[in-house]
């Protein structure tokens, strides 16, 4: 899967120019928490919610609601953006963007393609793909199945009995010697049975509404 096919496309972007009250005001009206800064079509930094309340006058401040509001409101986004902005390109995996935003602590990521910001992907659209991949909302049953020995054609005997039930594997994982099988059925025992005589050892199973 890649960025292109769950990032958001046509992100909101401000200029630097932008006084922090407003790009505040669009986060807030928005429901979004960073914004990409664009120069006569370029990237120029990154602006998040975090940032722009951390260089906000806190509620202690001797400072009247008037002296803050021209404060937010003089103060440019060129000021506190981040500069250098990680980013990756529409055709990057979406493995690549989820490790740069494990690697570099951030929660989203500009698109960037032929130096232009496409879209923006974030951690929530991370997690989406996850939850699409692995088939969370769909019905049927899931069926946690722990590998005794590394041996080849283990998959191959997996989907050949699921198989012979009569049943459709509609999404799989592999993770530390255990398998994950998401099936197409809500009545799993039959299958249960068989993978058991196959010695298949059954981990866990889950059955979706």
């Amino acid at each position: 899967m890649y960025v292109r096919n769950r990032m958001t496309v046509n992100p909101i972007t401000v200029t630097p120019d932008t006084t922090i009250a407003t790009a505040l005001e669009i986060m807030r009206e928005k429901k979004i928490n960073r914004i990409p800064v664009v120069k006569d079509e370029k990237l120029v930094g990154i602006i998040t919610e975090r940032k722009l309340m951390e260089v906000s006058p806190s509620s202690a401040t001797s400072l009247s609601i008037f002296e803050i509001n021209y404060l937010l409101a003089k103060t440019k986004v060129e000021q506190v953006m981040t500069k250098k902005v990680v980013t990756v390109s529409p055709d990057d995996l979406l493995e690549v963007a989820a490790l740069k935003m494990r690697d570099n602590s951030v929660g989203g990521l500009p698109v960037v393609e032929n130096g232009k910001v496409v879209g923006i992907i974030t951690e929530s659209n991370i997690f989406d793909a996850f939850i699409e991949i692995m088939g969370f909302r769909e019905k049927g049953s899931r069926i946690s199945i722990l590998i005794q020995e590394d041996r080849p054609g283990v998959l191959a005997e997996l989907a050949q009995t699921v198989a012979t039930c009569d049943i459709n594997i509609t999404h799989l994982a592999i993770y530390h010697g255990e398998i994950v099988l998401r099936v197409d059925t809500r009545q799993p025992d039959a299958l249960i049975e068989k993978l058991k005589e196959k010695g298949f050892r059954i981990t866990s199973v889950t059955v979706s509404a």
